[in-house]
């Protein structure tokens, strides 16, 4: 298979690696692009791989909280520029879908096209795609309501939200507690700080037993062929390895992550202090978080050639 320029800048852009072990890699294992991320990493030239999804368009994250934190919604909506996503027509618009999805979405997530037909929550007469139409009629710009997931917590369990970066990540996340905590402003708060945490930490679970065995053991096996361990004494490569099996569990499970505002305890020893400060258990159901535009391609523009081509030249 032919190496090609941009399967090298593609590798480069999930591991970080330089171009020259990027073409190595690919080489190595004729262009598969998983292999190739996997042999960077046994060689210790890539500490992870990176998210393949980029940020890739313009527009806003947005949420939703119920008033008795019961319910919450997560929406993404694009648009074609940032300076749209600063209108505050379109920052509106992102938090009343937010809101309608919260209330009506039927689904636990989806897309907007899922939710097009249904009257709309601020006015009944309308639809959802009505609305997107007079927006785009009035703003001069595509409106693309994108994706959109919902929670509604059952027994005490509570919903919080954060928005990171003026719209650019959004985190929901449901708590589980043992006390009905829907008045207590110390619950809201503490609910937004767990959703800052995965905002800012990107875990990919809550707890190490729901990371797939099958994904752990292909850590292990990674881990084990990087040069560093496999140059030490084999009677202790595999008490090694599944030090740095947990050090990845650190990384991917939340609770297990160092909290944000305070390195010195985890997740869930915070949740544990900040339970007992409420008379509460309180412990992490899931999460949802959203980076505007991930996995959107978007287009190159050639700024350049526009310009020749509003002056009739090629």
């Amino acid at each position: 298979m032919e190496i090609t320029a941009s399967l090298v800048k593609e590798l480069r852009e999930k591991t970080g690696a330089g171009m020259m072990d990027c073409k190595k890699a690919l080489t190595e294992v004729g262009g598969d692009m998983e292999q190739a991320v996997d042999y960077l990493r046994k060689k210790g030239l890539a500490a992870a791989a990176k998210k393949a999804g980029r940020i890739a368009s313009e527009g806003l994250v947005g949420s939703y909280i119920s008033e008795d934190g019961k319910v919450g919604a997560l929406v993404e909506v694009n648009c074609e520029t940032d300076f749209v996503a600063r209108n505050p027509e379109f920052v509106d618009l992102v938090n009343d879908l937010a809101h309608h999805s919260a209330a009506k979405a039927e689904k636990l997530a989806g897309t907007g096209e899922d939710l097009l037909n249904q009257p709309f929550i601020s006015d009944a007469s309308i639809t959802v795609n009505d609305v997107l139409n007079q927006k785009v009629a009035k703003i001069g710009e595509k409106i693309d309501f994108r994706r959109f997931v919902r929670f509604q917590a059952e027994g005490n369990n509570l919903v919080g939200s954060y928005i990171h970066l003026g719209g650019k990540i959004g985190v929901l996340v449901e708590l589980v507690s043992d006390k009905d905590l829907s008045a207590s402003p110390e619950a809201r708060d503490l609910a937004r700080d767990v959703a800052m945490q995965v905002a800012a930490s990107n875990p990919t679970f809550v707890r190490r037993d729901e990371v797939p065995a099958a994904q752990t053991e292909a850590e292990r096996k990674i881990l084990a062929e990087q040069e560093d361990i496999k140059s030490k004494p084999e009677a202790v490569r595999a008490k090694i390895v599944e030090g740095r099996i947990n050090k990845y569990f650190e990384q991917v499970c939340l609770l297990e992550q160092s909290y944000i505002k305070d390195p010195s305890q985890t997740v869930s020893d915070m949740l544990r202090a900040r339970g007992t400060a409420l008379n509460a258990t309180l412990t992490v159901l899931r999460f949802t978080r959203y980076v505007l535009g991930e996995g959107i391609e978007k287009p190159q523009e050639d700024f350049a050639a526009e310009v020749m081509a509003q002056m009739g030249q090629k």
